[in-house]
């Protein structure tokens, strides 16, 4: 793994040296070695993707890579060329070690590029907007953050110089829809400008503008302590659990698991790696990891939920990483369908990519988890 990465270091994300000319965030100076917030380094890998694993990563990507359709977007039923889809899509082939153009799956990763970047709204009253509306039935703002992160994921691996100027554009544009569409309160809702948030939300956007900033674009620091404020007031200050809304939404318990991964996520991502909040998010999350109903398909915050509380766990490191994933890890394994695919109550092809990136988190190929 250590090779693969130095590679992809080397080719792709070489071209990420103007990074360091943005605005710090919070946390981003620490002394090496400071606290257990430390960047994941390579032993916290060893052994965690297993030939079980590895079979069940091949079988779930080439189920996905078997169905994009004719235009490079993924997403089936009402989320029929979803942005949120099929950007987690291209990031599950990302999570592999691909690249535009590089590697067995570098074909459908820019396809899925030239997706977003052809469903960017570049007129109408919200400029730089990234959505489908055919495919999208819920909270357009989902789509919006899942699709920037993409872009900022992708950002320096595209060697087309047409495309990557398109990129380029289009990733600005994005970003400055996040920013201008953050509320009074500090967070965001379904839909640009809307003047309420949520921390469903809110997780989409701070860290899709912590990707964006890691790609070398300016983000206020202003803008990001304001989401912290938010953030940081949805969280029980007893249970540690974080209410979907800071002033009503839902409780702790198994209800609360989502919510709470997402609020620590959001924290990591504006650059808060300790403190009162993240250590008692974390302790809630080791004790409220939800039991699974080994019949049916899981409720539709499953995947949403593991996606968000196995990169807080990657990035706490210690026993919280080293008792969490084998866990979720043998669960999803037992979960994969005969076709390679996994199932939830929004479609295939999320469940499939957001299970991918999940078991693919100890090969740190994204440039979001290098922290």
């Amino acid at each position: 793994m250590a090779t693969r990465r130095q590679f992809l270091s080397r080719s792709g994300l070489a071209f990420l040296g103007a990074a360091g000319t943005c605005f710090a965030l919070p946390g981003d100076n620490r002394e090496e070695g400071e606290g257990r917030r430390a960047v994941p380094d390579g032993s916290a890998s060893k052994g965690m993707v297993t030939a079980k694993a590895d079979e069940a990563i091949d079988r779930g990507l080439a189920y996905l890579s078997a169905r994009s359709n004719q235009q490079g977007g993924y997403g089936t039923g009402g989320y029929t060329g979803n942005v949120a889809v099929t950007s987690l899509a291209a990031l599950a082939f990302m999570a592999h070690g691909d690249m535009p153009h590089r590697g067995p799956y570098g074909r459908i990763i820019t396809n899925a590029l030239k997706f977003i970047l052809a469903n960017e709204n570049r007129d109408g009253i919200h400029p730089g907007f990234l959505h489908n509306p055919s495919g999208s039935l819920h909270g357009p703002m989902y789509g919006h953050g899942f699709a920037t992160l993409f872009l900022a994921e992708v950002f320096g691996m595209v060697h087309d110089n047409s495309l990557r100027k398109e990129l380029d554009g289009a990733l600005h544009r994005a970003v400055k829809l996040i920013l201008d569409s953050q509320n009074k309160e500090g967070g965001w809702r379904y839909n640009p400008g809307s003047p309420d948030a949520d921390i469903s939300v809110t997780i989409c956007q701070i860290m899709a503008l912590r990707a964006a900033r890691n790609a070398g674009i300016f983000v206020p620091r202003s803008k990001v302590d304001k989401c912290v404020e938010y953030v940081k007031g949805c969280q029980d200050r007893l249970g540690g659990w974080f209410r979907y809304m800071r002033l009503a939404g839902g409780g702790g318990g198994g209800q609360g698991f989502a919510r709470t991964a997402a609020g620590v996520c959001a924290l990591y991502s504006a650059g808060i790696y300790e403190g009162r909040e993240v250590e008692s998010g974390l302790e809630f999350l080791r004790r409220s990891r939800p039991a699974v109903n080994g019949f049916g398909k899981p409720d539709m915050h499953y995947f949403y939920g593991h996606y968000y509380a196995v990169q807080a766990m990657w990035t706490a490191g210690g026993r919280f990483w080293s008792e969490w994933f084998p866990a979720v890890r043998d669960e999803l394994i037992a979960r994969q369908a005969v076709d390679g695919s996994w199932s939830d109550q929004i479609c295939t092809h999320y469940a499939t990519a957001m299970a991918c990136i999940i078991l693919q988190m100890p090969n740190n190929y994204l440039p979001i988890l290098q922290k």
